[in-house]
């Protein structure tokens, strides 16, 4: 078992650009030309290889690139029963694309019968580990499972099923508390709960993607930080829970904007996690003080190198970033990583896979300078 704990002084959020045999066989699996087992062989071929390179380059932690995956989140609510989807006619709204991913919605209550795929996933990826990596498993947070059934596009469906949000979530509690359970005893020791719902909460318009008010959002941040927290405390004492936080990330657009301020007091001083993966890529991110707002000795990743664009950051000026967000959180508790995955759909960011490569590199040239005494 391996004693490596993430975050990483250079590290990144989970997915990547998905190489073209593995598109093409995922074409052909959906159109009824190639059998699961013939996917799967070239899945498992093009996650060996990912590992094998992003262990090259010498990051520490490791994971399947969200290979098997349509998105980043839609996939593990389809693996819990009382799920259903469809393909979508409209998408969801993001800046000048709408996202193409399969209407997601209740078809009884939730459950889970059997073990969840990702389990399986995750056991795939164990076995690349050694004394100095270790595989980290990346699930959506129980807030963004309930948002999902919530939200006005789904709220008809949802009370077919439930009479209260309360009953709801006292079964995703109870469907993420098993899940957790078998990947625990599969080895995982480092989970990640990838969250958009502070994102959306961040923004301005925010309370209107909820249908409440701006009074109302501030219930629906505690309630989201509450059934977060109530996962989180079950969880066994030596299993790493950190979360990521961002703004929505589909063919490099993205869905929200606005700093973390709005929902600062909650998130960093409320949610009950070991470290935070946070956005901090552009101007529509906002500034770093409502980093003044984590609590306790909680980490901060800092999410500086964009994954939308190929164009490399200049180091000088990530470096300076770094420092300024050192004004309210110590530099021991900061670290470096790209703002979210490359390829958080699997239609992925508008970049290659080399310049994919060069992002990471320069993530890890630039945390070696500014942590080379930690």
């Amino acid at each position: 078992m391996s004693k490596v704990q993430t975050p990483l002084r250079y590290d990144y959020v989970g997915s990547f650009l998905r190489p073209e045999k593995l598109k093409k066989a995922r074409r052909q699996f959906d159109e009824g030309n190639l059998a699961y087992a013939e996917l799967k062989a070239v899945e498992d071929e093009a996650i060996t290889e990912l590992i094998g390179k992003v262990k090259a380059l010498g990051y520490q932690v490791i994971t399947d690139g969200e290979f098997r995956r349509a998105t980043w989140h839609l996939d593990f609510m389809w693996g819990i029963d009382g799920v259903g989807h469809a393909k979508t006619k409209t998408g969801l709204p993001f800046h000048g694309e709408a996202a193409m991913v399969d209407d997601t919605y209740l078809v009884g209550k939730i459950g889970i019968s059997k073990e969840h795929p990702f389990v399986e996933h995750f056991r795939f990826v164990k076995q690349f580990e050694d004394e100095k990596t270790v595989a980290k498993q990346t699930i959506p947070s129980p807030a963004q499972f309930l948002a999902q059934f919530t939200m006005p596009f789904n709220r008809v469906e949802t009370v077919k099923y439930y009479a209260s949000d309360e009953e709801l979530v006292q079964d995703i509690v109870a469907v993420y508390g098993k899940v957790i359970r078998d990947l625990y005893d599969a080895g995982c020791r480092n989970l990640q709960l990838d969250d958009c719902t502070w994102g959306m909460m961040a923004d301005k318009t925010g309370h209107l993607a909820y249908g409440t008010s701006r009074e109302g959002l501030l219930q629906i941040q505690k309630a989201h930080k509450d059934i977060n927290n109530q996962v989180i405390e079950n969880v066994p004492e030596d299993m790493v829970i950190n979360t990521h936080v961002c703004r929505g990330n589909f063919h490099s657009t993205y869905a929200n904007e606005g700093a973390y301020d709005a929902v600062a007091e909650v998130l960093f001083g409320e949610e009950n996690v070991n470290a935070y993966y946070l956005e901090f890529d552009d101007e529509r991110s906002g500034g770093f003080e409502p980093l003044a707002e984590v609590s306790g000795d909680k980490k901060v990743v800092l999410g500086l190198i964009t994954t939308k664009s190929p164009r490399l950051e200049n180091k000088e000026a990530v470096i300076a970033r770094i420092h300024e967000a050192e004004k309210y959180i110590p530099l021991e508790r900061l670290y470096l990583s790209p703002q979210c995955g490359f390829a958080s759909c699997e239609i992925g960011n508008k970049l290659t896979e080399e310049e994919q490569w060069a992002k990471l590199k320069l993530v890890k040239e630039i945390a070696e300078e500014v942590w080379k005494t930690c």
